[in-house]
């Protein structure tokens, strides 16, 4: 199961907490001058696939360390509607203030997570890997990539240094449209001593055979339809390794699965997913009673 660094995690969450608590929580504090011992669990409303775990937990731990958190359900584990993920126990203030940060990690995240594993499932059958792209939340890209993961997704390149990646406005602004793949090929090959991997993205049949022409190691094809990419496919008959990328949705990922590419780039896995819906029920005790508070997403 992937892991994601615990840096990345803490940088997220105190930049969470300075965007939401930098002015303190004063309407909390208005309504409760004194401890107020509380008990809360976080549900999920709808079936999803846990991200967000870890970083929700840090968040309650740094409001305050002295709530008891107990998860019931880790990072990258399937949720029913109606499972509790987390049981919170402590002061009810603090767990007042850490809520929306919480949460906002759990939705966001879990939502990335779920759609990626309905892309996967989409696929079953099929030798083809579901990516994700450099399409995230800047400052959030560790953590999206994260959530990719936890969904049976794979990371694509995490920064611009970690491929070549010839796109249409490389091209663009070679100038020379007829020898443009050719010559962004010739260039990169020419101007990078490394052993990163190349990837040039191209739109026709006619770019398939200049991209082979420049030895690419990927050749990424944009916006094709599923027939075309068989073309593609059957064109460059393992001289390349093979990516489809622009316009994948649900509806048509399992026919391009079956035109036979290596590897689906998918941009919505991390800049259109619904955000999952989950709650925070808190249970406040006083004098032997106790009333539930239900905090909807």
């Amino acid at each position: 199961m992937a892991s994601l660094p615990g840096v990345d995690i803490r940088r997220a969450v105190r930049m969470g907490l300075e965007e939401d608590l930098g002015q303190g929580d004063i309407t909390t504090t208005a309504l409760f001058s004194k401890p107020t011992p509380a008990r809360a669990k976080i549900i999920a409303q709808q079936p999803l696939v846990v991200a967000g775990m870890a970083a929700a937990i840090q968040t309650f731990i740094v409001v305050d360390a002295s709530l008891k958190l107990t998860p019931s359900l880790q990072d990258g584990a399937q949720a029913r509607t109606g499972d509790v993920l987390l049981h919170i126990e402590g002061d009810g203030r603090s767990i007042l203030s850490a809520e929306r940060v919480a949460l906002n990690f759990l939705q966001h995240l879990s939502g990335i997570a779920t759609l990626t594993d309905r892309f996967c499932r989409a696929v079953q059958g099929y030798s083809v890997d579901i990516m994700d792209t450099r399409k995230t939340i800047p400052g959030w890209r560790a953590l999206q990539k994260w959530a990719v993961s936890l969904g049976g997704g794979t990371n694509h390149r995490t920064s611009l240094g970690d491929s070549i990646l010839v796109k249409d406005n490389h091209l663009a602004l070679l100038g020379d449209k007829k020898q443009a793949v050719i010559k962004a090929c010739r260039l990169a090959r020419a101007e990078t001593s490394t052993d990163k991997p190349f990837i040039v993205e191209v739109e026709s049949l006619s770019e398939v055979h200049d991209a082979l022409q420049g030895k690419a190691d990927i050749i990424l094809l944009d916006n094709m339809t599923p027939t075309a990419v068989k073309r593609a496919v059957k064109l460059i008959a393992g001289r390349a390794l093979v990516e489809v990328s622009g316009g994948v949705t649900l509806k048509n990922v399992r026919a391009m699965a079956a035109a036979g590419p290596d590897r689906i780039s998918i941009g919505a896995l991390t800049h259109s997913a619904p955000a999952a819906t989950l709650s925070l029920v808190l249970e406040p005790h006083r004098q032997g009673r106790s009333s539930k508070v239900k905090r909807q997403t």
